[in-house]
């Protein structure tokens, strides 16, 4: 069954941004990013399907959906609109970081820029733990390998969609250090999965406690779970502390050297909203000079 949706924001949207973003992390069998169109596999409750999506003029994305369950369309839209950061209240969250100078000049040179979410919280958070101490590219070749073996084979007429992502009661029984991985970061992934099957509502957005819950798993420490709370539970103020992206970024930005903790009391004074001044800090380091 195959729908198109157009989904409704407020602008500004930085399309190329998070166009950029999703290619950069595009795991192969799953996702494809070809002519400005991000197409992927998405599993929702044991079903399978697909979705492209672009732009629709200045204030909407066209969303091509072939799913076979008609019944969950408000789940699939209301991820959509997560996953792509439709809601977000650029204008009253800009205000706020606008009275630091710095926050001021990013936002005015990237004024739609949004922040990435995901399709599902293991995905996410399996992504987060593979990308632990190595570089995006990496990760991502690691996650394709997962895939790949794990995954549930999809027939698409999409090219270059092939799978599902796992579900969590394979990845829970796997030995996932088979992948090419250390065995305490495989065994950190297991146990994520079955965190899952044992509190079905772990990545919940808005749900209480989730950074508590998330830090109390094997090999889940304060980067993990505030990214987690970041893209997958739309905390507009979480912040993976000690990223050195975000270290890096601010150092370059300033002209001096900056620790994790300068960084962090820095970031103080963008709460409620440190995690689009993360993004902004992300953004930035491909523009410095």
């Amino acid at each position: 069954m195959v729908l198109k949706l157009w989904l409704a924001y407020r602008p500004p949207y930085d399309w190329a941004a998070m166009l950029g973003f999703l290619s950069a992390r595009a795991i192969a069998g799953m996702e494809t990013v070809v002519d400005g169109v991000y197409s992927r596999s998405i599993g929702l409750q044991g079903v399978h399907g697909t979705f492209s999506i672009k732009p629709a003029g200045a204030d909407a994305l066209e969303v091509t959906l072939d799913f076979p369950d008609p019944g969950a369309m408000p789940e699939i839209e209301a991820r959509l609109r997560r996953m792509f950061d439709l809601d977000a209240d650029l204008p009253s969250i800009h205000r706020h970081l606008a009275i630091d100078p710095l926050m001021a000049r990013l936002i005015a040179e990237r004024p739609g820029l949004r922040v990435p979410g995901t399709w599902e919280g293991l995905e996410l958070a399996i992504r987060a733990v593979l990308g632990q101490q190595i570089t995006v590219g990496a990760a991502i070749k690691l996650a394709g390998k997962l895939v790949a073996q794990y995954g549930e084979p999809l027939r698409s007429p999409l090219p270059g969609l092939t799978h599902v992502f796992p579900q969590a009661g394979v990845l829970a029984a796997a030995d996932l250090a088979a992948l090419g991985m250390p065995k305490s970061r495989g065994r950190t992934l297991s146990g994520v999965a079955q965190a899952l099957l044992d509190d079905p509502l772990l990545f919940e957005p808005g749900r209480e406690g989730c950074v508590a819950r998330l830090l109390a798993l094997h090999g889940i420490g304060d980067w993990t779970a505030q990214y987690i709370a970041l893209r997958q539970l739309r905390e507009l103020d979480g912040f993976p502390n000690g990223d050195v992206g975000l270290i890096n970024a601010l150092a370059a930005l300033e002209g001096g050297p900056v620790t994790a903790r300068e960084l962090l009391l820095r970031a103080e004074a963008w709460r409620p909203f440190r995690g689009y001044a993360a993004q902004l800090l992300w953004a930035s380091l491909s523009r410095v000079d």
